[in-house]
């Protein structure tokens, strides 16, 4: 029994393709979600079905697999038996865990009813669909007043949509949205930390604070948000709060485990995950393991892909011994660092990958893009990225966006569009044009 189809669930399921055992994947959700890339859906960079792969679609090369949609109530370990929502209840001899993590809010006021964190799909498509949404309000009502973007957290995820943002302004609104005017359109990073980016090497964080500056990201080191609320962020800095009105909050920043696991009847440590042990099984659970996010073993691990892809491997090669006999002849997983990186936009990333020197620039962005399309699921969903990414990033004259539907605007005072004004928005746009030609 695999709980959870992510990239630990899924690496598990595999390994075990050719053993003599009969696998169900339980999943909240009919298909996996490559988390890394959700930003470019909230940027209207990618589609949805780029980066998300069918569940089921895994029988198409493993037989000993099936699905089932669900979501996990109690576990009862004696009986070795599953509760899943809507009274389904599921048996199994070996049990796996690799159902993630949540967003956590660090119980900042306002912050789980008005920020959007980047996590699911349907998550990034709200992102996208109020950006839109708002820059279309923006542009009737909104010519005397400012736009503000938020994005909470400065680790890769908040980094990256940041510049994504940042770009997206820079380089397509003033063909798209000639209109509005750039200097009004606001993308604010906030980090509590002192720098972007904390587990990178120093250089590597201060080249990727440079490159959001570059960007004409509005960027907050050494401040804390105390509250979110409906029309912005209040946030302090220096002992000084100060609040910014913002039309859209993203949270990228901590994860916690499921508030469902409190029900699972397992030892839970740091931030609510799993306790395991050296071969990733869950303490006192016998049958039982834990992989990826979820789980917190003597060594903490990141909370990376490579980690759950790794565990997952791991303790699919514990269950094969342990059928053959020979699981005492399992060495302890040991976790091979492959690196880490991030991108802040078009050419630019930052890498740190083993036995090769720290990279950032143009070759690590190039390194960040071939590495994020070979890891997705599934090759429809590699072409269609890599067409996608390609579009945006190596034609510049395309300046199309993947959108879903936006409200109707109304318009709060009267507005009149007339010829001379259009003169006026065109002549602004070119000069924008020639005045970035000329930098």
């Amino acid at each position: 029994m695999v709980v959870g189809g992510g990239f630990g669930g899924i690496a598990a399921v595999r390994k075990l393709k050719r053993a003599d055992v009969s696998i169900t994947l339980i999943d909240r959700h009919t298909y996996n979600t490559f988390q890394p890339l959700l930003y470019q859906v909230a940027t209207a960079s990618l589609n949805p079905g780029d980066i998300t792969w069918f569940l089921r679609a895994v029988r198409a090369k493993q037989r000993n697999v099936r699905f089932l949609k669900g979501i996990v109530t109690g576990i009862d370990h004696e009986a070795k038996r599953l509760s899943l929502h809507g009274d389904v209840s599921v048996s199994y001899d070996y049990l796996i865990l690799a159902n993630g993590v949540t967003t956590n809010f660090f119980g900042t006021k306002g912050a789980e009813e008005f920020a959007t964190p980047l996590y699911k799909r349907s998550q990034a498509l709200q992102v996208r669909d109020r950006l839109f949404e708002s820059l279309e309000e923006f542009a009737i009502n909104g010519q005397d007043s400012d736009l503000r973007l938020v994005v909470v957290g400065g680790g890769a995820t908040g980094v990256e949509t940041a510049g994504a943002l940042a770009e997206f302004r820079n380089n397509d609104m003033p063909t798209t949205y000639p209109e509005l005017d750039r200097a009004r359109i606001h993308v604010t990073l906030v980090e509590m930390g002192p720098a972007v980016l904390g587990p990178f090497h120093e250089k590597l964080r201060k080249y990727a604070e440079k490159s959001l500056l570059k960007r004409d990201v509005d960027l907050r080191l050494n401040t804390a948000v105390k509250e979110v609320r409906a029309d912005g962020v209040l946030v302090e800095a220096n002992g000084q709060e100060e609040f910014l009105e913002a039309g859209i909050v993203v949270w990228a920043t901590g994860v916690t485990a499921h508030p469902t696991v409190l029900d699972w009847d397992v030892p839970q440590g740091r931030g609510g995950r799993i306790e395991v042990d050296e071969h990733q099984r869950i303490i006192d659970r016998p049958g039982a393991f834990a992989i990826g996010d979820i789980s917190i073993g003597p060594d903490p691990l990141p909370q990376l892909a490579q980690p759950a892809i790794q565990g997952g491997k791991h303790v699919a090669k514990m269950i094969r011994a342990e059928l053959k006999g020979s699981a005492d002849k399992v060495r302890p997983f040991k976790y091979s660092d492959k690196g880490t990186m991030a991108t802040i936009g078009k050419s630019s990333a930052v890498a740190e990958i083993t036995h090769l020197p720290r990279l950032k620039g143009f070759p690590a962005w190039i390194i960040w893009v071939a590495l994020h399309i070979a890891t997705l699921l599934g090759n429809r969903n590699r072409l269609a990225t890599m067409i996608n990414l390609s579009s945006k990033y190596l034609f510049s004259g395309s300046h199309n966006a993947i959108v879903g539907e936006t409200p109707y605007v109304v318009a709060k005072h009267e507005v009149h569009i007339t010829p001379a004004v259009k003169r006026s928005q065109v002549k602004r746009v070119e000069a924008r044009k020639a005045a970035a030609t000329k930098d």
